[in-house]
């Protein structure tokens, strides 16, 4: 749905008028920073269907700018709002680096697919996917997020909708509800039993005596390594991110507890769009898409049967730990 603004020079509300073939309505809202600034994001029910506007930058009061909105529930424009797009990106953790981080990326990744990274340590894989939430920002090219580039968004609207959960991931000291209600305060008790019933946690928690009351030792000490990345993940969850990141994040776990941790995503969150780092490949081997990096470049793309075929570096790593046994079954 897009539209444009009209700001008036001697105010800063602005009126939105958008409409689809069958519809239409409008949004109304203020202009912050006058007379320079950003359009906050207006909210407006359009056929029974609430829309959100990503911000606008708007150069001076009295000047019209193009508005675009997607629907935040189910509906026809869901689809775009999870793809990630990477634009001819370069990446330097400093201006005065010699050396780029990542060169040339250009990568598409549709809304809802699973997308395996893999690639040696010091290959750039962290810094890839830390340009989502703009942990990083590109020193060259644009990263988008449905169509949008991140540096446009509200930064607390965009990493609310990105869940990164990391290989080291800490707890802290207090009980394991009180721990994963980190990921969203509002949480139910329900809604805590299933986000660890998809992170195969619930068993574990359940056989403790005191159960999701259990308390927790700072950074997690009293639990298992396995334990504290799948607590992590059911934490991540429950934000019920538009984007979920896995960095090296089930690599204490056997490679069955992996498997149905992965089978539970496509399952019940076929709409999430998963990007998942990992040194295993039988962690990625089943992605819909798979990234091989190396030294800050892609070097492959494609699924599993395709980069067999194709890419040096994973028919080496894969004949590597499938023939040395280093998979624990």
């Amino acid at each position: 749905i897009s539209s444009s603004a009209y700001v008036s020079p001697s105010s800063d509300n602005f009126k939105i008028n958008f409409s689809t073939s069958s519809t239409s309505a409008t949004a109304t809202g203020n202009v912050t920073g006058s007379p320079t600034g950003a359009a906050s994001a207006a909210t407006a029910t359009l056929a029974g269907t609430t829309v959100s506007g990503i911000k606008a930058n708007l150069t001076a009061p009295g000047e019209t700018v193009s508005y675009t909105f997607y629907t935040h529930n189910t509906g026809e424009y869901d689809a775009f709002l999870n793809s990630i797009t990477f634009e001819n990106v370069s990446l330097k953790y400093s201006k005065k680096a010699k050396k780029s981080a990542l060169n040339d990326i250009d990568l598409n990744i549709k809304s809802g697919m699973t997308v395996g990274i893999i690639g040696g340590t010091g290959s750039s894989k962290s810094s890839l996917v830390q340009l989502i939430p703009r942990l990083y920002d590109v020193t060259e090219g644009s990263v988008k997020v449905g169509g949008i580039d991140v540096r446009e968004y509200d930064i607390k609207t965009l990493r609310d909708s990105v869940a990164m959960v990391l290989q080291k991931n800490l707890l802290f000291a207090g009980t394991i509800k009180e721990n994963l209600r980190w990921g969203n305060e509002n949480a139910t008790d329900e809604e805590l039993i299933e986000a660890c019933k998809l992170a195969d946690a619930h068993e574990f928690v359940s056989s403790f005596e005191d159960g999701y009351d259990t308390f927790i030792e700072q950074g997690g000490t009293n639990v298992s390594g396995g334990q504290k990345q799948r607590l992590c993940i059911a934490r991540a969850l429950l934000k019920k991110p538009k984007i979920l990141i896995l960095d090296d994040s089930t690599s204490a776990v056997d490679t069955k507890t992996d498997a149905k941790i992965r089978a539970s995503f496509k399952s019940y969150i076929p709409d999430t769009t998963k990007i998942i780092i990992a040194q295993r490949i039988s962690s990625v081997q089943d992605s819909d898409m798979i990234i091989v990096m190396d030294n800050g470049h892609i070097s492959d793309v494609g699924t599993h049967d395709e980069l067999l075929k194709n890419s040096e570096i994973y028919r080496e790593v894969y004949v590597q730990q499938t023939e040395g046994g280093k998979d624990n079954e």
